[in-house]
């Protein structure tokens, strides 16, 4: 037996096999959200999907055939392929459905923040997984902040909170996976406590309008009755579907087009009405289940880089889920993140894709015993 066929057969099927129903799924729903259509934008949301999620899977089996360990020789390239990307947006950033100008129009439109996320896992791993001995020490800390701050701050003009606070999640979760104290995260706690009445107002300003609306609306749904409108109708159509939905592509809060952004922020209510309680539980079960077998590979890593990168894929997943569903349900505001794998977002898609693949790109050369 070769080497290469001892390494395929630590592949993790049951990981590829939620990634593809979740993906197909996907496809599916964006259809029913955006069936009888007439904006050519929308019209197209299907077949790019398709398209994305073609080049996703080939990307996820590159990157599993390659050695997750050989781009730690190439991560300060990958960084300066990351900045100079997002310095790009900032120039000529092409504005999307948000209001923010986080795309890139290079014959087909990508959003470079979605690749950023990628890379900075990758980045910030070699980073620490090199500090692992020293992870507590203040100025290794403060040199991941650096690391990871440079790119949120150029996400954050764009201005994408959504994203930026992504990045503030994956330092997070990333660095205590790296070993670093709990005195440390609760000194860090204190200090964020401290700079509040300095940091949230600056922050505040440098916001859109549309990005402060979306808070106040969240903090007094009423306030804004175009922003409620939305909020109401997701609640709605959650709250319709009862216990099995009214059946695929016949929900009447989707195809009477009450809900808007249907197939992007909201597709999870467009779920929940056409599938019920059944079809949501079931979406964040298998959902649940490709975050588990990530976490299954960082435990059987072989080494700190890879146990590293899948926390980081792991956490962004399952951040994005958390935040996305619940912006459905009205306990988290409106933030524009995406629900990975199933919302409509060709370069998302590629992105959670070709996380999936680094992660079995280490679960295939991690231990073999758990």
């Amino acid at each position: 037996m070769t080497k290469s066929t001892s390494l395929w057969r630590q592949f993790d099927y049951i990981l590829l096999a939620g990634a593809l129903i979740l993906t197909f799924f996907g496809v599916l729903m964006i259809r029913s959200a955006t069936l009888g259509a007439i904006d050519p934008d929308l019209i197209s949301r299907v077949a790019d999907q398709l398209r994305f999620a073609i080049l996703g899977f080939v990307v996820l089996l590159a990157l599993a055939a390659l050695d997750y360990r050989l781009l730690a020789g190439v991560h300060t390239w990958l960084y300066l392929i990351m900045i100079g990307l997002l310095f790009l947006v900032t120039l000529f950033g092409v504005e999307g459905d948000g209001g923010a100008k986080s795309w890139l129009n290079l014959g087909i439109r990508i959003q470079p923040s979605e690749i950023a996320k990628l890379i900075i896992i990758i980045t910030l791993a070699v980073f620490l997984a090199r500090n692992y001995e020293r992870v507590g020490e203040i100025p290794v800390i403060i040199r991941s902040l650096i690391h990871i701050g440079i790119p949120a701050l150029l996400i954050f003009i764009q201005p994408d909170l959504g994203m930026t606070i992504v990045f503030a999640v994956l330092w997070i979760v990333m660095i205590w996976a790296s070993g670093l104290r709990l005195k440390h995260i609760a000194i860090g706690l204190l200090a964020l406590v401290i700079a509040a009445p300095v940091a949230v107002p600056v922050a505040w300003s440098q916001m859109e309008g549309y990005q402060r609306q979306r808070i106040l609306s969240f903090i007094a749904p009423e306030s804004d009755r175009d922003a409620y409108y939305n909020i109401l109708q997701a609640r709605i159509s959650i709250g319709s579907g009862g216990l099995t939905g009214k059946g695929y592509a016949q929900g009447p809060q989707n195809t009477g087009r009450f809900l808007r952004v249907r197939h992007t922020d909201f597709i999870f209510s467009v779920i929940s009405e056409e599938f019920g309680f059944v079809g949501g539980v079931v979406t964040i079960a298998l959902l649940g289940a490709v975050i588990w077998r990530i976490l299954r590979g960082a435990r059987r890593a072989s080494d700190p880089l890879g146990a590293l990168i899948c926390y980081g894929v792991a956490a962004f997943i399952f951040f994005q889920t958390f935040v996305s569903i619940g912006m459905n349900l009205s306990l988290m505001p409106v933030t524009g993140l995406t629900l990975p794998f199933i919302s409509s977002g060709g370069t998302s898609l590629l992105s959670t894709l070709a996380g999936i693949g680094l992660a079995e790109s280490v679960i295939m050369r991690g231990r073999k015993t758990a």
